[in-house]
């Protein structure tokens, strides 16, 4: 293929190889289904064999993958051979994959290879023309003018093939301005290659167009490779040169030298670099104020410098450019534009400050200090409020001694002279001052040259004569005073003195703060007298000095104050101290503990400290030895053998100066892998502690009741005659030893059971016990010669002596002594106490107090524990209402 003019050669012989057709089908609908290509039998690797319309079946793939290895397609749809092939069968097909990732969409094209011969002319003797190897394309420049004006469409070239020649060849292009961004801008007819433009073109937008060009021929065959044809816009100066800031701001100092630069002004333009469109020319316009003329631009940098020194900011201080920037190279038919430029002029300092006056005079009182005497003006044209304005005084004579200052007012710039030493008028009259003022800033190197860098003035300071007061000379006066000194003891005070005399006569003195009364003062003499014992370990800190304030005070009234520093010295008036009260040592983890001491007074009394056993036990000096860590700290071990249990050691230290305490120390050994595990176990086993004091206070008291019990039926037997209450149901005394929760039953004299708590059951006489209870049974014997006190065997049945016959039994039956009751009570007592004690399996309880379900709502019968004297509340209303015989053994019993 060729451009239009180029001679066509022509194909070698068709006898050798099979012609190579593409046909592609165009339908919409039917791209997705199949392709079929017509194909030479040979196909020669990376040569194409067609292409593929990919956009028509899936616009959007970018995933192409062919399922035949043997075959590569292209982004654009171009389908090689991957290496050479030849194909045995008429017909082979495979399949071209497409996938977009982003929609997770998949389509499949089927491609059909099928052989094809075609002669397009018969055999001549041009055939050894047709032989030569296969020239390739090279296209020639094409540009076109941007902003055209037409007429459209614009005709830019023709494309031909050199295959036209032999076959019908159809044309068409594709890249950007065909079928990407800008769409349709340019076109080529299918079958005469001319190429044209559609509309205008911007360059600054789209400087060329790389267009790819294909020529095939009507059944699909690719006649030649496609062609790259580039589309050159050509560029017209259509855009004005641009400054990049439309205002400007630039600063140069007032004492600039010629030729310094100021600033840059840049401008750009959109046409095309490197040519006249975009070469640009700057210059000044015009300058405010016009005169004189200070600045100029390099016409190619746009470099703002000046060509004058002189520039006074006192004069002028601002300048006012207009800039102008032209194409072209600056001729006159170029695009222009303007900009702003405001130079500001910066101060320097070329102007000293001035004395308005060459001498000044003023007067203070003797003895006056910090005063402000005298202020001083100075005049400076420089820019206010800067460094080259602000005045910087200085006392260049006459203050040798440091009695005045002198400083500078920040707002109105006035010098200010103070007296910050008291003068003496006795001493010297007058003083005269020389001032020296000068500016923050430097003066510039042409100022400094010609004018002076500092103006001076003289001050007369005349002193005035006052009556003066007792002088307190230094302020601060030391003495030294050792801790714990004697109450009374007197030591030297403060001295103050008379500045006429220069002596101490006639002053008197007065305590004016003395943070902890350690001290009185004599009025007189000033001596300090010590009225409570110092303490060192008191201060804080405790090596700083006790402050005393004093002040003297004369005959005339007038007094002045100074401060007395005592130091305290420290004497070894405090023994080290443990710091450990407590420690828990886990055994066989922790072999040893360190132990640590504290000493209040100064490092001379203090550490190192020895550590001692002080214990006179063997058992302790068996176990326990202690060793030196450090100087304040010591190592406290046990032996291997030492048991498990809290031991009391005691622990002496002594300071270096000999000074020792003793402490005792709980140490608890453990078997434990953290001391918090003991700590634990110590709460838990004091609250057993108190829960087996309680129990042991209950039995205590249950058993009180039952001797007070006995005492009472012992003294109602004697009086009556009778071993046992007559009326035992009428005197509903309960005489209980329950050992599990049940009910009480009560017999009365005459054998008739009584009702009890619950009313459910009767009881037998004297109750021993309860009786069945959940079907179980109890038997609790009382011997009396061959009789015997037995609980009947059937639940629900009353108790009776003996074998519980006819509901009632003899009255005589029911009485015993008390010996008898004692000797029947105490050996079963002790019997349940040991029986209280052991759970099921005869294993002695942690606890004896036993804990029985609860029966349920309603019932009026509570839990009790075992060898409890308590009975329910329902069962105790009897007291209240008890016969005059009991009422006399209360009260028989309460004069006891």
């Amino acid at each position: 293929m060729a451009v239009a003019g180029l001679r066509s050669p022509r194909w070698g012989a068709f006898c050798t190889q099979l012609l190579l057709t593409l046909w592609v089908f165009s339908f919409a609908g039917e791209a997705c289904k199949k392709v079929t290509l017509n194909v030479p039998s040979t196909l020669k690797a990376d040569q194409i064999i067609g292409r593929v319309n990919v956009k028509e079946c899936l616009s959007s793939a970018d995933g192409i993958r062919p399922s035949d290895p043997d075959f590569r397609v292209l982004d654009d749809g171009s389908v090689y051979p991957a290496r050479t092939l030849v194909l045995s069968g008429e017909k082979r097909s495979f399949t071209i994959q497409l996938s977009d990732s982003k929609t997770q969409t998949q389509k499949e094209i089927q491609v059909i290879l099928e052989h094809q011969k075609k002669v397009l002319k018969k055999r001549h003797t041009k055939d050894t023309v047709l032989r030569r190897a296969k020239r390739r394309w090279a296209p020639i420049p094409c540009s076109m003018q941007e902003n055209s004006l037409g007429p459209f469409p614009l005709f830019l070239q023709q494309v031909q093939s050199d295959a036209a020649q032999n076959y019908t060849i159809l044309y068409s292009i594709s890249g950007r301005g065909v079928d990407q961004e800008p769409l349709n801008l340019f076109f080529i007819e299918r079958d005469t290659g001319n190429l044209y433009c559609t509309r205008p073109v911007d360059r600054e937008e789209y400087d060329v167009f790389d267009l790819i060009a294909y020529a095939s021929t009507a059944d699909g065959y690719s006649a030649d490779l496609p062609l790259p044809l580039p589309i050159k816009v050509e560029d017209e100066n259509d855009n004005y040169p641009l400054f990049t800031e439309a205002i400007y701001n630039f600063e140069v100092p007032e004492s600039s030298r010629l030729g310094t630069v100021v600033g840059v002004v840049c401008a750009t333009d959109k046409d095309e670099p490197d040519t006249m469109h975009t070469r640009l020319k700057y210059s000044i316009l015009e300058q405010n104020p016009r005169s004189p003329g200070l600045f100029s631009v390099h016409p190619d940098t746009g470099v703002i410098t000046t060509v004058s020194h002189y520039m006074d900011r006192e004069v002028v201080d601002k300048y006012t450019l207009i800039m102008k920037v032209q194409d072209m190279n600056g001729q006159f038919f170029g695009l222009i534009s303007t900009s702003t430029c405001i130079i500001t002029v910066q101060d320097s300092n070329d102007n000293a400050p001035t004395f308005r006056q060459n001498a000044y005079e003023t007067s203070v009182e003797e003895n006056t200090y910090n005063v402000e005497i005298l202020r001083i003006p100075v005049d400076d044209k420089d820019l206010i409020k800067s460094a080259n304005w602000k005045a910087n005084f200085t006392i260049l004579k006459g203050n040798e001694n440091g009695r005045f200052k002198i400083t500078t007012d920040p707002a109105t710039n006035e010098g200010i002279l103070c007296v910050v030493k008291p003068l003496d008028y006795e001493e010297n009259r007058q003083v005269t001052l020389e001032i020296g003022v000068n500016n923050e800033a430097p003066f510039i190197r042409e100022v400094a040259s010609r004018v002076p860098t500092m103006n001076r003035a003289l001050v007369t300071v005349h002193v005035r004569d006052q009556d003066e007061g007792p002088e307190c000379n230094p302020p601060e006066q030391y003495v030294r005073i050792k801790e714990n000194s004697a109450v009374g003891s007197k030591i030297n005070g403060y001295k103050a003195y008379d500045p006429e005399t220069k002596k101490s006569n006639g002053l008197r003195y007065k305590k004016l703060q003395d943070p902890k009364e350690w001290v009185s003062i004599e009025e007189v003499s000033g001596l300090l007298t010590i009225s409570k014992v110092l303490d060192r370990e008191a201060m804080t800190p405790r090596n700083d000095l006790y402050n005393i304030t004093v002040m003297a005070i004369d005959q005339e009234g007038k007094s002045c104050t100074g401060t007395l520093a005592v130091n305290i010295e420290d004497v070894n008036d405090n023994a080290p101290v443990i710091l450990q009260d407590y420690l828990v040592i886990c055994k066989p983890k922790m072999g040893y503990t360190d132990i640590s001491a504290v000493d209040a007074d100064e490092p001379v009394n203090g550490p190192p400290f020895q550590f001692n056993l002080a214990s006179s036990s063997p058992e302790v000096n068996r176990i326990w030895t202690i060793n030196r860590v450090n100087d304040t700290a010591a190592r406290l071990s046990y032996r291997k053998n030492a048991d498990v249990q809290e031991y009391t050691i005691p622990v002496s230290v002594k300071d270096r100066a000999g000074q020792s305490t003793t402490k005792l120390l709980r140490v608890n050994l453990c078997d434990c892998t953290h001391p918090s595990q003991c700590m634990a176990r110590s709460r838990s086993s004091g609250v057993t502690l108190g829960k087996w004091a309680i129990l042991a206070i209950l039995l205590g008291i249950a058993l009180l009741f039952s001797v007070l019990l006995t005492l009472v039926c012992g003294v109602v037997t004697a009086r009556k005659g009778k071993h046992f209450p007559e009326d035992l149901a009428q005197q509903n005394l309960i005489i209980s030893n329950t050992e599990a929760p049940g009910d009480d039953r009560v017999c009365s004299a005459n054998g008739f059971t009584t009702q009890t708590a619950n009313n459910s059951s009767q009881g037998l006489c004297g109750t021993m016990g309860s009786g069945m209870r959940n079907g179980g049974q109890e038997t609790i014997e009382m011997m009396k010669g061959h009789q015997t006190l037995d609980s009947c065997r059937v639940a629900g049945h009353h108790h009776t002596l003996d074998s519980c016959r006819g509901g009632h039994m003899e009255s005589d039956n029911c009485r015993y002594t008390y010996s008898e009751w004692h000797s029947f009570t105490q050996p079963r007592l002790g019997e349940k106490l040991h029986a209280c004690n052991q759970n099921e399996d005869h294993i002695p309880s942690q606890d004896y107090v036993l804990t029985y379900n609860y029966e349920g709502r309603g019932s009026p019968a509570g839990s009790v524990g075992c060898c409890s004297e308590k009975q329910e509340e329902e069962g105790l209303d009897f007291l209240n209402n008890l016969e005059p015989k009991f009422l006399t053994l209360a009260e028989t019993c309460t004069k006891r």
